[in-house]
């Protein structure tokens, strides 16, 4: 079968007969044998979805009405909740945990006949920006399997990649689904926080998190937005404000206005060849007779640490939860309770979690929360304010994706500095909860592998926002 890069695509195939549900559904499973040395699932869902495609063919040949996702193969990153289905976060923490509800988002895709065949390895509980602090082990890049994929959400990217399903479903707390879709070249779209509902989703941050898409066009991303998006009354912090059709929006054609931060394109940590491949994309825009100016911005190398002084604390709460009594692993070796909360948490989380929850704790400790955490919210504020002040006068903000290529696998693990730098250019966009999507910009030169660039729009400002990056695309 060919490689679908849309919806649209499969959709006209199975309206006209060319294939059935459960061709496409088999295409996909053959797909993902082939490319399980890149080691993209936890669990593949393979009785269950042809069981679902092939009822979809018995209802469509019987006229019945089917839903606006009938055949379209979707993936959920392992921190997804599905009914019935495991969800582990990537961690021994919760081996073997099985999840009692679905997440909002994936109740409201299987409400369209959207098909789900399996969960994605990620970082342990979305820490993590290479993939390779999973329980289950690395990801591989599918472009260079000696290189890491980007995370967390690294193998949602490479399932994409791959063509071992059409969209992917991801989670982006610092950038986790735009920073590996341009590593793997596919797009990737994080909403304004809270435009999709965060119930369901394993919380790592939550005044960061958001649930986000992968696919190989804006058109996928803008329909799985328009079906996820809305109000949800399990979630406080989902939107209530209405929903546009994403999916029918049209370009008007006119020219907008795009700034570019001129300290990220000049950053001593921007890759050379990645600068020239910006260039070059910036220098397309001014050609498609877009206004395109550089704009200072003071706050470039605060940023990072404020994200992670306040994503750990946020992680230090939220992790307390797994405590080794209610579910997930307890270990064998302790004689009472106090034993029982520290053994199974220490051989329950991996490194890269250790860590984070010790730091985040660190910051809320008495003593430091003034001097870090406060701090930490005041260069928030700032953040939100100076982003709002370039959106008076621009359209949208431009800037590269991740500041080099992808790098191989196993190089940052003992220097986690370095990695939580390569979120440089994407943590701004969950700071101050605006939409942003990465695009596939290019190659490397040198190395021949994916590069992207990333475009954020003001708060709700999707709707201009995909229909720029259509035009883009």
């Amino acid at each position: 079968m060919p490689k679908y890069s849309t919806y649209q695509e499969v959709k006209s195939q199975l309206i006209d007969g060319t294939c059935t549900t459960v061709d496409v559904v088999q295409n996909y499973l053959d797909r993902i044998e082939a490319s399980k040395e890149l080691n993209i699932y936890v669990e593949v869902w393979a009785e269950e979805a042809l069981a679902i495609a092939k009822s979809q063919d018995e209802r469509r040949q019987n006229g019945e009405e089917l839903g606006r996702l009938a055949g379209l193969v979707v993936s959920i990153k392992d921190v997804i909740c599905y009914q019935d289905h495991k969800v582990t976060a990537g961690s021994k923490i919760l081996d073997g945990f099985t999840s009692l509800f679905s997440a909002t988002a994936v109740q409201r895709l299987l409400a369209e006949d959207a098909i789900i065949i399996g969960r994605t390895n990620c970082d342990e509980f979305a820490m993590g920006s290479t993939n390779e602090t999973s329980y289950y082990g690395p990801t591989r890049n599918a472009a260079d399997p000696e290189r890491i994929p980007g995370g967390s959400s690294g193998a949602a990217a490479v399932a994409v990649q791959a063509d071992t399903c059409l969209v992917a479903l991801g989670s982006d707390t610092g950038g986790s689904v735009r920073q590996p879709a341009a590593l793997c070249g596919v797009i990737g779209l994080k909403p304004t926080y809270g435009r999709i509902s965060r119930h369901g989703l394993l919380a790592y941050g939550s005044s960061f998190d958001q649930i986000g898409v992968l696919s190989n066009s804006v058109a996928d991303a803008a329909l799985l937005l328009e079906i996820m998006a809305g109000a949800d009354d399990f979630d406080s912090t989902a939107s209530t404000e209405a929903v546009p059709a994403y999916s029918t929006l049209k370009n008007d054609g006119k020219p907008s206005k795009v700034a570019y931060i001129r300290p990220a394109l000049e950053h001593p940590g921007l890759d050379e060849e990645v600068r020239a491949n910006a260039q070059s994309f910036l220098d397309s825009l001014k050609a498609a007779g877009h206004e395109v100016e550089a704009v200072e911005f003071d706050l470039l190398d605060y940023i990072i640490s404020a994200y992670y002084v306040l994503t750990t604390a946020e992680a230090s709460s939220n992790l307390s939860r797994y405590d080794g009594i209610r579910y997930g692993h307890r270990s064998d070796e302790s004689e009472n309770l106090l034993e029982t909360y520290q053994k199974s948490r220490t051989e329950g989380f991996g490194t890269e979690v250790k860590r984070r929850i010790m730091l985040g704790t660190f910051v809320l400790s008495a003593g430091y929360y003034d001097a870090y955490y406060a701090r930490a919210q005041k260069v928030r504020r700032l953040l939100v304010e100076q982003l709002n002040g370039i959106f008076v006068d621009y359209d949208f903000i431009c800037l590269p994706a991740t500041p080099t290529p992808a790098w191989p696998l196993g190089e940052s693990l003992d220097d986690p500095v370095a990695m939580y730098l390569s979120d440089i250019y994407t943590v701004a966009a969950n700071m101050a909860g605006i939409p942003a999507i990465s695009l596939p910009s290019g190659t490397h030169g040198s190395t021949g592998l994916p590069l992207g660039m990333q475009l954020m729009a003001p708060a709700f400002g999707e709707a201009d926002l995909l229909s720029f990056a259509t035009t883009i695309q």
